[in-house]
């Protein structure tokens, strides 16, 4: 049995399911990896799928709101010049989703109760999180529990707890306690600080107000609730005991029940921060947005979310015929990305777990760049991809300050591996120094972006300033060789992070090498389309021609390390000096070799972490034939053991594109169940937010092979053998076609007003507007 299938077996309660993510029983082994995977979140906030009443076992508490951090002082064993001050923290925030249970003075707590017919179920069609159970307390009693939660996909700031308990086998008294907890901490806190001061705790009326601000950085945030009960469906008043403590607010009711009867409590919540709110006004805007909730109903506000969520679908969806799970994970890394990013506010962006997590920190990695704007640019309007885009414009200067502390001059820019605010916050040297390549990736997402979207205005208003700047750091980064007679990148760490200080890693070259060839077709693309537009840029920059023409000169003689006898680029200069062995031949018992092996003898061995020669070779694809791809793909993917989760997409989007159809599925079954089997044993942590838009790419640029080179649409589908038929949406140049391909036939509909041309088999095929093609 290989690592895969083990890691399938051990994770396999998750029960298959078209549109939902269910488990029927109760692991507390697997509870951490299950408050990942039943996440929720809004683009706005969002949390792990902690449980409301209390639990005394292992748990992951996480409550995120989009944009607050805290910069926690940055631990290294050994400073250097030009580290970042801070490692920016996704802040924990105050926690809404306390409920307290008490049975005649019995702790209902799941950790030492003996719970049976337990159900947990994330509806991703409609967007809400169910868990039920009953549990029997050590003292004997018995009690069912049916709660659901979902934050508002149509009112941001608003979440809502419908939670109900039933006595089996008793009468008793029920005590509820509804809180609002601010004090928590980051697990990944440095020194185990408190990261928050609390700024007030008040109840008005109904209402309850917990105000927090966050140390150093000053957001601030107010958690409102306000609680509604039933008893068999009527509506009952309940006399309510407040307690203010330190750092909680505490609303606390009594019911005296009898055996059967069901008592629910309807718990509204909203969430307000200063990013959006004046701090004074904080309050007032939560109570109002509370207010409005409550009176919308919690039926009002579900049919609400199945409503956004049915429009969110209605593009966004892939449906798969006759492979279920493959069916599941597709939805799943469709409705994260959609949890995490809804594209309304340019200073967010997307955090590799999203809101499932505290892992990495900060807001924003290459991921976004390199895997997330093709998605968001397919699946929403174009805006959504633009913010991404100006979320970058927006922090250019930072990013020339960036390249300044470690050197670089004349407006040379280097945007930060993790960054919240655009200063860079990574504190491992041989990445925050050496992983450059990031670079590269914020002028492909603007090529990206233009060629889909043929929106060439963000070129001329913003983009020009961001591809200049970034080729001036390549052209301050190369240095020439004289024993080679070309232009070399040292001590560099590409995509493949068990690499480090390498001397000219192909990939990063390459990048360079396109970067400044882009940077020089745009600047005559300006200058003769755009005149106006071309001086104001260059007079603001202050570009001369002897800059560009050394431009010129470093992209037509970079080096890139090159085997003649194996008649392949290497990854970087001596790679072929490691002893070459395939990741079949390893024993399973090695792996993952990040959690078996010194980090010496992973930098010392030839396995890779991530694609990263072909990464490059993903990108730029149309520079190369279909024997080079082959030839490099069949050298790289047997050293390749995928252990971090940007790889399996690309490996099997080039599968597929070489014809390699077991390949290809096996690596779209790795990257779209890659959190829900726990391939690589740290779900714990969070999910794997960023590279779900790499799962997406795998279907539709893998098995549907679209293209987007030289501004035309183009497509290839083919179908795994495991699968009846499957269909997708993409929305180009404002039309919807959707594409839908069985063992049998391929069709192309448009569903829009207006025609498209597209290429398939080698032709160009034009689809009327609102009409159906069969290929």
């Amino acid at each position: 049995m290989d690592l895969l299938q083990n890691n399938y077996m051990k994770q396999n309660h998750i029960l298959p399911n078209e549109w939902s993510i269910i488990e029927n029983d109760f692991h507390k082994d697997n509870l951490t990896a299950s408050e990942s995977i039943f996440s929720i979140g809004n683009g706005y906030m969002g949390q792990r799928a902690n449980f409301e009443e209390d639990y005394s076992g292992k748990t992951l508490q996480g409550t995120y709101i989009g944009g607050i951090y805290y910069p926690d002082k940055t631990r290294v064993g050994w400073w250097k010049n030009g580290y970042p001050e801070y490692f920016a923290k996704v802040l924990n925030a105050p926690n809404w989703l306390g409920i307290r249970v008490k049975i005649n003075n019995e702790l209902l707590d799941l950790n030492t109760a003996k719970v049976s017919e337990f159900y947990r179920e994330l509806n991703m069609k409609e967007g809400w999180l169910q868990r039920k159970f009953k549990a029997e307390l050590p003292g004997g009693k018995i009690v069912s529990i049916n709660a659901t939660r979902f934050v508002s996909m149509q009112r941001k700031e608003i979440g809502v707890i419908k939670y109900s308990i039933t006595p089996v086998n008793f009468d008793g008294t029920i005590k509820i306690v509804s809180y609002i907890d601010a004090g928590i901490k980051n697990q990944d806190a440095n020194y185990d600080e408190f990261f928050w001061k609390i700024k007030g705790i008040t109840a008005k009326g109904e209402q309850g107000f917990v105000t927090a601000e966050t140390l150093k950085t000053s957001f601030r945030v107010c958690t409102a609730m306000q609680n509604v009960f039933e008893i068999n469906n009527k509506a009952v008043q309940a006399d309510k005991n407040v307690k203010a403590l330190d750092k909680c607010l505490e609303f606390s009711y009594h019911f005296d029940l009898k055996k059967g009867e069901e008592l629910t409590l309807y718990k509204y919540v909203s969430v307000t921060q200063s990013m959006n709110i004046p701090k004074n006004k904080l309050q007032e805007k939560a109570s109002d947005f509370l207010s409005k909730a409550v009176n919308q109903s919690y039926c009002g506000l579900l049919e609400e979310q199945a409503i956004a969520w049915y429009k969110i679908w209605k593009t966004a969806d892939i449906e798969i015929v006759g492979d279920i799970k493959a069916q599941q994970a597709i939805r799943f890394n469709i409705f994260q990305l959609n949890q995490t990013y809804t594209g309304e506010d340019a200073r967010l962006n997307i955090g590799p777990k999203g809101f499932t997590g505290e892992k990495y920190g900060g807001s924003t990695y290459w991921d976004t760049e390199a895997y997330c704007i093709p998605f968001y640019m397919s699946t929403k309007d174009k805006q959504v991809a633009k913010n991404l885009l100006m979320y970058r414009y927006n922090q250019l200067d930072k990013a020339i300050e960036n390249a300044e502390k470690l050197g670089f001059t004349n407006g040379a820019a280097l945007y930060p591996m993790v960054t919240m605010n655009g200063e860079e916050c990574h504190n491992e040297w041989e990445i925050t120094f050496e992983e450059i390549h990031r670079n590269g990736a914020m002028v492909y997402a603007i090529y990206n972006y233009v060629n889909y979207t043929d929106d060439y205005d963000y070129v001329r208003q913003y983009g020009m300033e961001v591809i200049i700047a970034v080729a001036r750091f390549w052209a301050q980064r190369v240095n020439f060789s004289q024993a080679k007679n070309k232009y070399v990148i040292l001590g560099v760490t590409g995509p493949n992070e068990y690499e480090n200080n390498v001397n000219n890693n192909w990939y990063t070259n390459y990048l360079a090498k396109w970067n400044l060839t882009y940077a020089l077709e745009n600047i005559e693309r300006l200058k003769t389309e755009n005149a106006t537009d071309y001086k104001r840029i260059i007079s603001k920059v202050d570009l001369s021609d002897i800059e560009t023409k050394q431009w010129r000169n470093i992209a037509d003689n970079m080096y890139f390390p090159f085997d003649e006898k194996q008649n392949i680029y290497l990854q970087q200069d001596g790679f072929l000096d490691k002893e070459i062995i395939n990741v079949a031949d390893l024993a399973i018992s090695e792996r993952p070799i990040n959690q078996k092996w010194s980090w010496d003898r992973i930098l010392r061995s030839c396995f890779i972490k991530q694609a990263d020669l072909l990464q490059g070779m993903y990108f730029f694809e149309n520079y190369f034939d279909q024997q080079t791809l082959t030839k490099h793909f069949d050298f790289y993917e047997p050293l390749t053991v995928h252990e971090s989760s940007l790889s399996p997409c690309v490996h099997s989007i080039l599968a597929s594109k070489l014809d390699k159809d077991d390949k290809a599925y096996e690596m779209y079954l790795r990257t779209a169940r890659l959190d829900l089997d726990d391939y690589n044993n740290e779900v714990h942590e969070g999910l794997h937010i960023t590279s779900m838009a790499g799962t997406w790419l795998s279907v539709v640029q893998g098995f549907g092979g679209m293209r987007n080179f030289d501004n035309r649409l183009s497509f290839a589908p083919r179908i795994p053998k495991e699968w009846t038929s499957y269909a997708f949406k993409v929305n180009y140049q404002d039309v919807v076609i959707q594409v839908f391909k069985s063992h049998s036939e391929t069709i192309f509909s448009n569903l829009s007003d207006k025609s498209v041309n597209i290429m398939t088999e080698g032709k160009e095929v034009t689809i009327d507007a609102n009409a159906v093609v069969n290929v």
